[in-house]
């Protein structure tokens, strides 16, 4: 099928699918990687290297998660490049994301001891474990400029509804990850030092295979002239979308670091619970998320094509298919709930916690539609700045619930977060009828 035809088929469930299954099947892979990670390091039998992998893994997480930018503007401007049947621009967003990827990649790496020294300072882990964890931290960081490479490669093939290609290209980087830490580790004992290097030599490995499917896509006329890869208007664009994502993903990862704060201030047990009742949260996102990527997909390519019908059936159906993902997987969340938690974890006082907050956690899959689907609606049609100004707002009336619950303890802060993903959701929602009035009121949109 060719660019023009996939721009001219009318929205419908098959198409939202074909692009948020493989990315739902793709997400399902990652936990198993952290899974296998840990239990490498784990059989090494020393706790600090297991606890400075840990730690290394959520500085990683939060710092990489700040840059998903990279993969969400590349997305949008790619599927609106896709609608509007511009195949130069296809080609020239994918050079411009991978020069700012470059870019970032190298000041990461430049700046990786002061970034170790001011990321695990404030951690506050024990002298063992921090030394692991800045160990790991300095060998992996050197696949920094790769694993952002691939964040564009991947919003990249999004963006043309290529997701089964994408979906091979990050499996086969989590399972050649994989494979490789149990060969380090575990085989050549090389400690935490293999697992940072599997990582490294597995993103490099994926960023390669896909520069060689990139360019076979492209064909033979894979150049873009130089005026218009260094337009100035198409980069100012695009590092503004990028930064006001940057800031929304900001506010985002304070949520959670507050979140997680805040249990660790209610003791060991609250703590303990609250980290087994994230994985209903992530359990939830793997659904949601994937269908978040249609609607970036969808709306950013109807947003190009300027069909204000398509884009409104786009948004109905990727959120009418979220209402349903987020309900169903919230009542089986309270109805096999006890048993996911007794899988999670053995201790009798962790599980009986868990259990206390078990319903609110719950229903977080359902409280969380809205805001899955209208982000994947607002980056599609590159609604960013709104985003980032919502996302402010909804993180201020979480902590202003957080504030007023305190009495209520664990409780108030599940309800306090609960309340800012309905913030979230309910704000973009009730902001998108005037955004949608004021993109298509003319037939000349901002490329």
């Amino acid at each position: 099928m060719t660019l023009a035809d996939q721009a001219t088929r009318p929205v419908d469930s098959r198409r939202v699918f074909v692009i948020a299954g493989p990315a739902m099947l793709a997400n399902l892979t990652t936990p198993l990687l952290g899974v296998v990670s840990t239990g490498a390091i784990g059989q090494l039998g020393d706790a600090a290297l297991l606890g400075g992998v840990a730690l290394a893994s959520v500085a990683f997480d939060c710092v990489f998660w700040l840059f998903g930018f990279l993969r969400m503007a590349t997305v949008a401007f790619t599927a609106q490049a896709l609608g509007a049947d511009d195949r130069i621009e296809i080609r020239a967003v994918l050079i411009r994301a991978l020069l700012l990827a470059a870019l970032i990649g190298v000041l990461l790496i430049a700046l990786r001891a002061p970034l170790a020294s001011l990321i695990f300072s404030a951690m506050g882990g024990s002298e063992a474990v921090t030394a692991a964890a800045t160990s790991y931290f300095h060998i992996r960081l050197w696949s920094a400029a790769f694993m952002l490479g691939n964040y564009v490669i991947l919003g990249w093939l999004v963006g043309q509804a290529r997701t089964g290609i994408a979906l091979a290209i990050q499996v086969g980087i989590n399972l050649l990850n994989m494979v490789l830490t149990v060969v380090f580790v575990l085989m050549l004992r090389w400690g935490i030092a293999g697992a940072a290097i599997s990582t490294v030599v597995a993103e490099t490995t994926g960023f390669a295979s896909g520069l060689v499917i990139a360019r076979i896509l492209l064909g033979p006329n894979y150049r873009v002239p130089r005026a218009l890869l260094f337009d100035r208007a198409r980069w100012l664009r695009m590092l503004a979308v990028n930064r006001d994502i940057m800031i929304r993903t900001a506010a985002l990862i304070g949520a959670f670091l507050f979140f997680t704060a805040q249990g660790a201030r209610a003791g060991d047990r609250v703590l303990a619970a609250n980290a087994v009742l994230y994985n209903f949260l992530m359990i939830g996102s793997f659904f949601l998320d994937g269908l978040a990527n249609a609607a970036e997909q969808l709306c950013g390519q109807t947003f190009g094509a300027r069909n204000r019908a398509q884009f409104a059936r786009a948004v109905k159906l990727v959120l009418a298919w979220s209402v349903g993902f987020g309900v169903v997987v919230s009542l089986i969340f309270i109805a096999a709930g006890d048993h996911l938690i007794d899988l999670i974890t053995t201790s009798p006082d962790v599980r009986l916690a868990a259990r206390e907050f078990m319903w609110l956690a719950a229903l977080a899959p359902a409280c969380g539609v809205l805001a899955y689907c209208f982000d994947g609606v607002f980056i599609g049609a590159s609604w960013a700045r709104d985003m980032r100004n919502l996302m402010v707002m909804a993180f201020i009336i979480y902590i202003a619930v957080w504030y007023t619950l305190t009495p209520w303890g664990n409780a108030g802060l599940w309800t306090a977060f609960l309340a800012f993903l309905l913030a979230r959701g309910l704000l973009q929602a009730m902001r998108y009828p005037a955004l949608v009035r004021a993109t298509f009121k003319s037939a000349s949109l901002p490329r």
